[in-house]
């Protein structure tokens, strides 16, 4: 039936229990050879029921085993051996079939195959009015209590209801350690990483911590640090994945699933996000405490002192440096025999040790389209594919396309914008390594603001900086944030940063002063509301994570206050004449077919356009040739000038258009 010398034993002390109490039973039986028995009640039932039953007599519960399954259960879950003994009365229906019809006969009821807890307790030798015995198959015993054994019929008097055990306690026991499929969909495979919290939190748990809560800036570094402690102080780990839990009808019971999984298996319990739990299932987080073995939440929101009676040992898990995670990639890199080097991929990229496990994974995957190298860009996508999606529904998601040698700037934006990139690059090693930012509870983002009119390349200079770090580039939808009704605006834009803190992106702000304007003088309650949500801006620009561009055309209009938690500031110029002949040669560059009369020269000093002006006059000049079926002739790029200047309410002049204005006259 099993390997396990315990579980046989047990089985067997049952057996030798049950024969003795059918031979008594027959033995004091008036007529034992009733066929209805069980269905009527005679008078000389009654009268043996008036004089009282007569226990037979059984020996007590043998010592609670030490080894296999149902020892290392016992020691785990500290059963008692009155406990031990009812498990095995409880489960030897479901491992020998024989024990239903003698379950039914002591039962005097044959539709009853199972042990009534009055029956069990007699089977143990223990009397009916004992408390303590009867604790032990009521709620508050450890067997129900932790799912081991299931009451059941909770109608019937308490003598007579039924017990069961759990399928998948009765294939723990016959040695099965695959999870129960009802808690399998919730559990997460974390590599553990040994960070500088780990032997501090190892040594706690071997001094006994019941309950700690670790509070996690890098999503999955809270989770590996745990796993780790926990093998550190000589325990498996069982991880939870509590926002999948929080979906299940049933919360409270998943959670009183996956505590029973992590018993059985010895292990301890490591749950996050537990915020995503406690949000809306306040009461399965209580259940996730109280278990006879270590339970580690992991989460980003600070401890709630409702989520336990008891309060927890709460720390703060470290963020990874530079050097850290660097060491982290190389590790990972090596597994696989990826020839790319880690500082290929740049330390400014936020990545716990598991979004760092998933990204060399999904790297490789990339690299199948490649020969199955892994090379720089494939592990850049391996790091996009991280990204959550719960960004992509407050902003558009832009995979930058272009480059430094796209960009036509006056060499000063140009050194702003590569100043920018590298404080970027270099966050972590000044800020987390250097310790560069000190108190005040601020965050390790980058703020930028990009200043000057429309089409001079702010959007496209945001672009090339998330290139330029190999990250997605994030473009704010306004109209998803701005809402009339006071509070909802500042709810949004929480949602975007509390979103983009744990995405590698750059965060595009376009039309900024609108979100980011002036605070003015308290005149009516719509200046007291607009006052205060730029004054929540204030203060959640100090506490962000990520990288942030904010674009205006209008500086003038932003709040001063917010200049000083910028980190830098580009500004703008309209292009110079040497600046837009370059623009012109790259927007009327190859492939696009261009005729000989084509005068840029011309172009660029005459017409006073910035690049983005220029970039759609070539675009215009470039449908009219497709239509024409030529190449780009001089006419088709004043035609598209013409109609530019129209765009931009400017009035079309014959000292700006030359000798080249009687082609407008068609």
């Amino acid at each position: 039936m099993t390997e396990d010398p315990a579980l046989v034993a047990l089985l067997r002390d049952v057996e030798a229990r049950v024969h003795q109490m059918v031979a008594h039973r027959r033995a004091a039986d008036p007529n034992p050879d009733d066929p209805f028995r069980g269905l009527y009640v005679n008078d000389d039932t009654v009268d043996q029921l008036l004089e009282g039953p007569s226990p037979p007599p059984l020996e007590p519960p043998p010592p609670s085993p030490g080894s296999g399954p149902l020892g290392q259960l016992a020691q785990t879950a500290g059963l008692t051996p009155l406990d031990v003994l009812l498990l095995g009365i409880a489960v030897v229906p479901d491992l020998d079939n024989r024990f239903e019809r003698l379950y039914g006969y002591l039962n005097d009821d044959v539709t009853r195959r199972r042990a009534s807890t009055g029956l069990a307790l007699e089977l143990a030798g223990s009397p009916a009015t004992s408390s303590a015995a009867r604790r032990a198959v009521s709620a508050s015993g450890v067997l129900v209590r932790h799912g081991l054994v299931l009451v059941e019929d909770d109608d019937r008097p308490f003598l007579t209801r039924g017990l069961r055990v759990p399928d998948r306690v009765t294939a723990h026991l016959l040695g099965d350690g695959a999870p129960d499929p009802a808690v399998a969909p919730f559990l997460t495979a974390v590599e553990p990483y040994a960070g500088p919290l780990t032997d501090p939190l190892a040594a706690a748990l071997r001094a006994g911590a019941g309950v700690v809560h670790l509070r996690e800036r890098e999503p999955g570094t809270g989770t590996a640090t745990a796993v780790a402690a926990l093998e550190a102080a000589g325990r498996p780990a069982l991880v939870v994945d509590l926002a999948l839990l929080a979906r299940d009808p049933d919360p409270g019971g998943a959670v009183a699933r996956c505590g029973r999984e992590a018993l059985l298996l010895g292990a301890g319990l490591v749950a996050a996000p537990v915020e995503a739990l406690a949000e809306q299932h306040l009461e399965a987080v209580q259940r996730l405490t109280g278990w006879p073995f270590p339970v580690l939440l992991v989460g980003a929101a600070n401890w709630d002192p409702r989520w336990t009676a008891d309060p927890p040992l709460v720390a703060e898990v470290p963020v990874l440096g530079a050097r850290e995670r660097e060491a982290l990639l190389h590790a990972h890199l090596e597994r696989v025999g990826a020839g790319v080097e880690p500082g290929s991929l740049g330390a400014h990229v936020s990545l716990g040790p598991a979004q760092v496990d998933r990204a060399v994974r999904a790297a490789q995957q990339v690299a199948l389209l490649h020969g199955g190298v892994v090379d720089a860009n494939a592990l850049r996508a391996g790091v996009r594919a991280q990204n959550t999606a719960g960004l992509e529904r407050l902003a558009r998601r832009i995979t930058p396309e272009v480059g430094w040698e796209d960009l036509v700037l006056a060499p000063a934006v140009r050194r702003g914008l590569e100043e920018l990139s590298a404080r970027a690059r270099h966050r972590d090693k000044v800020l987390v390594d250097w310790r560069m930012r000190r108190g005040g509870g601020r965050g390790r983002g980058v703020t930028a603001l990009f200043a000057g009119d429309s089409g001079t390349g702010k959007t496209m200079s945001a672009e090339v900086i998330a290139a330029d770090l190999g990250l997605d580039l994030y473009t704010v939808n306004l109209a998803t944030v701005v809402d009339k009704y006071v509070g909802e605006t500042e709810k949004n834009l929480e949602r975007i940063f509390a979103e983009a803190g744990g995405v590698n992106a750059v965060l595009f702000f376009d039309e900024a002063d609108a979100i980011f304007g002036k605070r003015t003088d308290v005149r009516d309650s719509h200046d007291r509301y607009a006052n205060i949500e730029s004054a929540y801006l204030l203060q959640r620009l100090e506490t962000f994570d990520g990288l942030a561009v904010l674009a205006t055309n209008l500086r003038a209009n932003i709040d001063e206050a917010f200049t000083r938690r910028l980190d830098a500031i580009v500004d703008f110029p309209a292009p110079t004449a040497d600046l837009r002949e370059r623009l012109w040669r790259q927007c009327l560059g190859p492939p696009l077919p261009v005729a000989d009369d084509v005068d840029v020269t011309f172009c660029a000093e005459a017409f006073e356009l910035a690049g983005g002006n220029i970039r759609s006059a070539a675009t215009t000049a470039a449908y009219l040739a497709a239509d024409a079926g030529t190449p780009v002739t001089m006419a088709h790029v004043i035609v598209a000038v013409e109609q530019e200047y129209r765009k931009l309410g400017r009035l079309v002049l014959e000292k700006e258009f030359g000798s080249y204005l009687h082609l407008l006259s068609g």
